[in-house]
């Protein structure tokens, strides 16, 4: 079975830089200027498990098709976006379809690569984009929620599971935390979650983009985007994406880099 994930960010922070560097093209532009990325950039890579190769000689299987994984580089978002603002409905369309969420956050200084808010603050910078995906999910359950509420009063026993773990979700949010953060009671639950198609309630991964010289230690940035990350029960790792993305297209490579 295939899994989706979708790369999302600010406008500038290097997302289509690292879907080259993932995907091993040069199929995303990536260059300084807001929405570079309009319509998404999709590619998918081959997980390699040594496990097929002996089940296929188990089974003399005249092919092997290794799992995919498909990366979408989505347009970046800006603050707004849930009411529309610069190409936010489209990327609130594009996100809703992804099984996870790689947040790539900028933890670089300076250069010619303009901020879009003016600024070098991963923090703020995924807070604002958790913010909008809050405001979108919160708009949604606020209309579901009592509906729902209603038809589990009348006896319909679907809607009951649903009402209440989307109504726990519904508090979350207006508590400012995400949905991810909804801890079903069991399996219905969970799947009626699941279903929902939460924009905060899909797993993330922090990706603190860096200068080269900070991709073996990271930096300042990228030590509190750990803090965050942990605090949440996420996970984050460094990179350097422009690096990455130039040794992955390079003449004659034939592998991933170590």
């Amino acid at each position: 079975m295939g899994f989706r994930c979708g790369i999302v960010g600010l406008p500038n922070v290097g997302k289509s830089t690292l879907f080259n560097a993932l995907t091993e093209t040069a199929a995303a532009q990536a260059a300084n200027y807001p929405f570079c990325t309009i319509e998404p950039n999709v590619g998918r890579v081959a997980v390699p498990d040594p496990r097929l190769q002996e089940i296929a000689k188990i089974a003399k299987s005249a092919n092997i098709i290794e799992t995919q994984l498909e990366f979408v580089d989505i347009a970046g978002l800006v603050r707004g976006a849930s009411k529309g603002e610069g190409l936010g409905n489209q990327f609130l369309a594009n996100i809703r379809e992804v099984d996870a969420i790689v947040h790539v956050l900028r933890c670089f200084e300076g250069g010619d690569v303009t901020h879009v808010e003016g600024r070098v603050d991963p923090i703020a910078d995924a807070e604002t984009v958790e913010t909008e995906l809050m405001l979108a999910d919160l708009e949604s359950l606020e209309k579901r929620v009592p509906n729902l509420a209603k038809r589990a009063g009348q006896g319909d026993k679907e809607a009951k599971v649903q009402a209440s773990v989307l109504g726990q979700a519904l508090e979350l949010l207006r508590d400012s935390k995400p949905a991810r953060l909804t801890q079903p009671r069991d399996e219905e639950e969970r799947i009626a979650l699941e279903r929902a198609q939460l924009l905060t309630a899909k797993p993330i991964l922090y990706v603190c983009n860096v200068d080269e010289g900070d991709a073996a230690r990271g930096n300042a940035h990228s030590a509190r985007v750990f803090e965050k990350a942990a605090a949440e029960g996420a996970k984050a790792v460094i990179i350097s994406a422009a690096i990455e993305a130039e040794i992955a297209t390079m003449p004659g490579r034939t592998g991933p880099s170590s």
